[in-house]
């Protein structure tokens, strides 16, 4: 895994929240570019699109399961692509920075809202994983072995 590219993006994601919780009350809303792109303080206790609310420890353990196979698998096999090791650095980023709040604060912060394009409200550590997921579905398409090595 590239430790430093994770310590780098977990600092981004949780300094963004920081500001978010610091500077805006719960459901406060400061328009960007007004109409279109806000900053909304949001507490997420579910999943994506607030699914399966209040189920904190359900995903904090099932987020431990995951990061620790990344990790496991990218100290197993040596050898491992580097392009895959970035994208899995990057979810596992994503993945940590979105771990932190439900350990630390119970939920997780949300504060990009991108109003008439989006309904719901995320965070950088959710565009991590997202663009880590997308990274990823390319790789195996262009290259389907990686598929068996995972």
């Amino acid at each position: 895994m590239y430790f430093t590219l994770i310590s780098i993006l977990i600092i981004i994601d949780q300094a963004i929240k920081w500001i978010s919780r610091t500077k805006l009350t719960k459901f406060e809303s400061y328009p960007v570019i007004d109409g279109f792109f806000h900053f909304t303080y949001v507490e997420n206790r579910g999943a994506a699109f607030g699914m399966l609310q209040n189920k904190t420890w359900f995903f904090v353990l099932i987020t431990f399961v995951v990061v620790g196979y990344m990790i496991y698998f990218t100290k197993k096999n040596k050898n491992i692509d580097k392009k895959l090791t970035f994208v899995l650095s990057i979810i596992t980023a994503g993945a940590i920075g979105n771990l932190i709040d439900r350990i630390w604060l119970g939920f997780v912060v949300d504060m990009f809202d991108f109003r008439g394009i989006w309904q719901f409200v995320f965070n950088f550590a959710d565009i991590c994983v997202v663009v880590g997921g997308i990274l990823l579905i390319f790789l195996i398409i262009k290259d389907k072995e990686i598929l068996e090595k995972i």
